[in-house]
């Protein structure tokens, strides 16, 4: 596929890394001519430097025989811009666009063909809100992620010395679960390599452990696997920058909340926009503000500036001096995968939280959601499935007869979903009935309508799932 992506800022470039990756002919454009040069060091990629927003300079990047346009500046006004001249001049088939003003977000008929034709909006910013709100819920979680319009919840875990799994094999799980309660291990990773996880893999203590099921459910799987914490309640936030003021607007409701921020004038202008958040002003690196605050007593601490040395540092601190999980930002994957697990809770790279919503306009066949993993090395995506049983390679067959590919398992089926999604790839809806969530077992049946969430631990894998569950003729 023929990409354009403006800007080469972290989205841009975690989205170039991911694209590229991928047999995708990209074409990254900048003004910074010296971050486009750092860029098509490590990148197979092809980089112009100027304005998107000018014809002139969409043309020279390809524009006119591209199939994607993804304007990921951080200008909303720019990205809008491209997208209009994108579609007009160029016509070009799907258009994303990064916006951060909520007046874009909230009124669609902005985003329409007749107005700023933008295909799809993203917003990574809220995208990392909604992703920490989430590991607010689940203190004990390195990564929440949802499927099937929240019917289905995988959450990553990391196996303690002395839990109930650690030392025993992974179909012991079984009998620690409740008769109506059904959980599937999906991945293992341990020391930063996947492990296939089967009946017989044995947990270690340190592994970490990815459990996809039902939502309702997730909670009790959980409770008896894991050493479950305390709800949180006390929160501190450093940095009252554009994520951690809207980390902060999304949980002062039902917690207590506190934002350190450095700048006086932002210190004074997010405080007039809470009405139970205490605002402070200060670095979040001195030690006698953090004691002062009683970050002792605080069930979680989240770095949310814009520089990554002060984010580990001030979750490093928080950490010595009490706090009881941290959570760090931090845009470089290596200094993320170095940090994590040891002083640090969670490094949560921005850019791998919103890649997923790109990533699922990309993918071939009917892909609703996907979900990066392990900071872009592994994936879980949604798919649903079409056809019969001769056009399919899927539909009508048990688990057991699908053919074998390595580092790809399925992990939870939804049937009688929404029809809405169905009906857009032209099958008939789904029979009536509430839709139910299957984590499949070898004499599973897949049928058509059903939304399969398939884990990938190597994005080597992905284009096998894909052609795997694509329609075609004469498959038998």
């Amino acid at each position: 596929m023929r990409i354009v992506i403006l800007g080469a800022g972290q989205v841009g470039a975690s989205v170039a890394e991911a694209l590229s990756s991928e047999a995708n002919d990209i074409t990254v454009v900048d003004l910074n001519s010296q971050a486009l040069t750092q860029l098509a060091d490590r990148l197979d990629v092809r980089t112009v430097c100027g304005n998107g927003a000018l014809p002139s300079v969409l043309k020279n990047a390809g524009i006119e025989d591209a199939e994607m346009l993804v304007a990921v500046t951080q200008s909303d006004q720019t990205n809008l811009v491209a997208c209009k001249i994108a579609r007009r001049m160029f016509n070009v088939p799907t258009r994303i666009a990064r916006l951060r003003g909520a007046d874009f977000l909230a009124d669609e008929t902005l985003l329409a063909d007749d107005m700023f034709s933008v295909s799809h909006a993203i917003c990574p910013e809220q995208d990392v809100t909604d992703y920490i709100a989430r590991l607010i819920d689940f203190p004990e979680a390195l990564q929440v992620l949802e499927f099937a319009d929240g019917e289905a919840t995988l959450v990553c875990v990391r196996a303690y010395e002395g839990g109930l799994l650690v030392g025993k094999q992974i179909q012991s799980m079984r009998e620690h679960l409740p008769k109506a309660v059904d959980a599937r291990i999906v991945a293992i990773f341990r020391e930063l390599q996947p492990v296939d996880p089967t009946g017989d893999t044995v947990i270690e203590a340190g592994d970490e452990v990815f459990l996809l099921a039902d939502t309702r459910h997730i909670r009790p799987v959980l409770r008896e696997l894991q050493r479950m914490q305390k709800p949180v309640k006390r929160i501190m936030i450093a940095g009252g920058g554009n994520i951690g003021s809207r980390v902060a607007a999304a949980l002062e409701e039902g917690h207590e909340v506190k934002v350190i921020e450095c700048d006086p004038v932002r210190a004074e202008s997010i405080a007039t926009r809470f009405t139970d958040t205490l605002v402070l002003c200060g670095e979040a690196t001195d030690e006698n503000m953090l004691t002062q605050e009683n970050i002792d007593e605080m069930d979680m601490f989240l770095a949310l500036t814009n520089d990554d040395e002060d984010n580990i540092m001030a979750a490093s601190l928080a950490k010595r001096l009490g706090c009881k999980r941290v959570l760090a930002l931090i845009n470089r994957r290596a200094y993320a995968d170095m940090v994590q697990g040891g002083p640090i809770d969670i490094g949560l790279s921005p850019a791998q939280v919103s890649i997923g919503a790109l990533l699922t306009f990309v993918r071939h066949g009917d892909v609703v959601r996907v979900h990066s993993l392990r900071r872009g090395a592994a994936e879980a995506l949604e798919l649903i499935v079409h056809g019969d049983n001769s056009t399919s390679k899927v539909v009508g067959r048990r688990i057991e007869e699908l053919p074998v590919i390595k580092g790809a398992h399925i992990g939870a089926i939804l049937r009688g979903a929404s029809p809405k999604a169905d009906l857009e790839g032209g099958e008939a809806p789904p029979a009536p009935g509430n839709p139910k969530i299957i984590i499949p077992h070898h004499d599973t049946v897949i049928e058509t309508g059903d939304h399969v969430v398939v884990f990938c631990t190597s994005k080597r894998q992905i284009p096998k799932v894909e052609k795997l569950f694509q329609v075609g003729f004469h498959f038998l």
